[in-house]
């Protein structure tokens, strides 16, 4: 006995190590994340509340906000739909070119944003490949909605099954394999059976996924076309007022997508949490 706790006291790091680690952890936060979040609050407040307010809800940066949450409205769903889809298939099913599938999910994670949104003009800009049929059709893409839309998820789409991949192999099949024998159908067997045991880890893949669409510039930069009012989402707003010296509107509007950062890092840590005390119960049962 007097051997182990010998042992197991010359393996802990020193105390001055374990301290000298934490205060670089500490300085690192507080100068790269703290002193930021502060200054952003800061320079929003600065000419008081009302002036804030009246930064938030002035035309342009109301339609930037409304454009923002349409967006990921529409581009989260379909990258739950995929992430779940894409999950089942390569956990569940043996299949040439899984490996390729794997890696083209992790494509945008390899990817400049910037050169995905590129890549969106010359496939359906005025000069792309499919410009001149979508003119003759009166069809916009670029410099419009459906583009933010759709540069949007492609950026986004890899969070959702990057989550629920390794999950679901942790997880295995035989639940499912004894709800089928037992005369489940498929439906029958996704929803009572796969969803629960999935459903926070899918719960913190959108939310990742969702945090993403809100805060992307770089894709959504190259496609809009910066079009005021029309085409601004809530970062190129904050670009244009900053642009414009107009520090406290946009440091205004910078604090709204600050704030739901921090209410997007709380969810994911309950989330998180919910995740680490669900797991001994799934493996008990």
């Amino acid at each position: 006995m007097t051997n182990l706790r010998k042992s197991s006291s010359a393996l802990r790091d020193p105390r001055w190590l374990r301290w000298g680690l934490l205060t670089v952890a500490l300085v690192f936060v507080g100068l790269f994340l703290v002193l930021p979040l502060l200054a952003v609050f800061g320079y929003a407040f600065e000419k008081g509340l009302a002036v804030y307010l009246a930064s938030l809800v002035d035309e342009d940066a109301r339609a930037a906000i409304e454009l923002t949450l349409l967006v990921a409205a529409i581009a989260v769903p379909v990258n739950t739909v995929f992430g779940v889809a894409a999950a089942w298939l390569v956990t569940r099913f043996a299949f040439r070119g899984k490996n390729l599938l794997l890696s083209l999910i992790d494509l945008p994670f390899a990817v400049s944003p910037v050169i995905a949104g590129l890549v969106y003009v010359l496939l359906f800009g005025a000069q792309g490949w499919l410009g001149p049929w979508l003119a003759a059709h009166d069809i916009r893409i670029i410099f419009a909605v459906p583009g933010i839309v759709l540069a949007t998820t492609f950026v986004t789409f890899p969070f959702v099954a990057r989550e629920l991949i390794p999950l679901m192999q942790a997880q295995g099949s035989e639940q499912e394999q004894a709800a089928l024998t037992l005369g489940a159908g498929g439906w029958s067997m996704f929803w009572r059976v796969v969803l629960p045991k999935i459903g926070w880890g899918l719960a913190y893949g959108v939310i990742l996924c969702n945090a993403r669409a809100i805060g992307e510039f770089g894709a959504v930069s190259v496609v809009s076309g910066h079009i005021r009012g029309l085409t601004d989402t809530m970062p190129l707003h904050v670009e244009i007022l900053y642009n414009e010296y107009n520090r406290t509107a946009a440091f205004a509007v910078a604090s709204l997508l600050a704030l739901l950062a921090l209410a997007t890092l709380a969810l994911k840590q309950i989330i998180g949490w919910r995740m680490r005390h669900a797991m001994p119960e799934q493996d008990v049962a």
